[in-house]
C-alpha cells in the first residue's frame, strides 16, 4: 500500500514538473510571439504614416544611411549630393557583360563609378530609365565578350548602361 502511494506520489510530481515546464514554454513562446507581433504593426503602421516611401533592401551601400526612407515621387528629379537608388544593366555592343548589372546606393558627385555616369542622371526623375554612355579608362580590368564569343578587355571601351532610378534617400 505504502509503495503504490509512493508511486501514485511520484507521477503527481511527474506530471506536474511536465505541467511546470510546459507552462513556462508558452509564457517563452507568447512573450516572443507577442515581440514578433508588436514588430509587424510598428512596421505597417511606420509604412501607413508615409505611404510613398519604402525601405531599400538587398542593395549596396557607398554610405550609412541615416533615414532608410526611399523617395519615390516621380516628379522628384535627381541633384548633386542625392544618394539615389538604382539598378543598371551594361552592355558593350548590345552585349551584357559580366559585372554589368545590379542594385546600387549611389551617392551623386562621389566619382565612385565611371567618369560621367552620375552627371548623366542628374536632372532626371524617379521611375525614369536613363541610358547612360561612358568610357571605361584606360587599364579597366574587367572584360566583356563579343558577338563571336572571345574576350577582350572592357579599358578604352564604349559601354551602354541602361539605369532605371527607383528612388531617392
Amino acid at each position: 500500500m505504502a509503495q503504490e502511494r509512493r508511486a501514485a506520489e511520484r507521477k503527481r510530481q511527474e506530471r506536474m514538473q511536465v505541467i511546470k515546464y510546459t507552462a513556462a514554454v508558452v509564457v517563452v513562446l507568447a512573450f516572443f510571439g507577442g515581440m514578433i507581433a508588436f514588430g509587424v504593426l510598428e512596421s505597417k503602421r511606420d509604412d501607413g504614416e508615409n505611404t510613398n516611401s519604402t525601405t531599400a533592401t538587398d542593395t549596396q551601400s557607398t554610405v550609412e544611411q541615416q533615414d532608410n526612407k526611399l523617395d519615390t515621387d516621380s516628379s522628384r528629379k535627381v541633384e548633386n549630393g542625392d544618394t539615389v537608388a538604382i539598378h543598371y544593366e551594361g552592355s558593350v555592343d548590345g552585349i551584357p557583360f559580366s559585372g554589368g548589372t545590379g542594385d546600387y546606393d549611389l551617392v551623386i558627385g562621389s566619382h565612385s563609378f565611371i567618369d560621367d555616369f552620375e552627371e548623366q542622371l542628374i536632372g532626371h526623375n524617379i521611375g525614369e530609365t536613363v541610358e547612360v554612355v561612358v568610357i571605361f579608362p584606360e587599364g579597366y580590368s574587367g572584360t566583356y565578350q563579343d558577338a563571336e564569343g572571345e574576350n577582350h578587355s572592357l579599358s578604352n571601351v564604349e559601354a551602354t548602361f541602361m539605369v532605371n532610378i527607383n528612388g531617392i534617400y
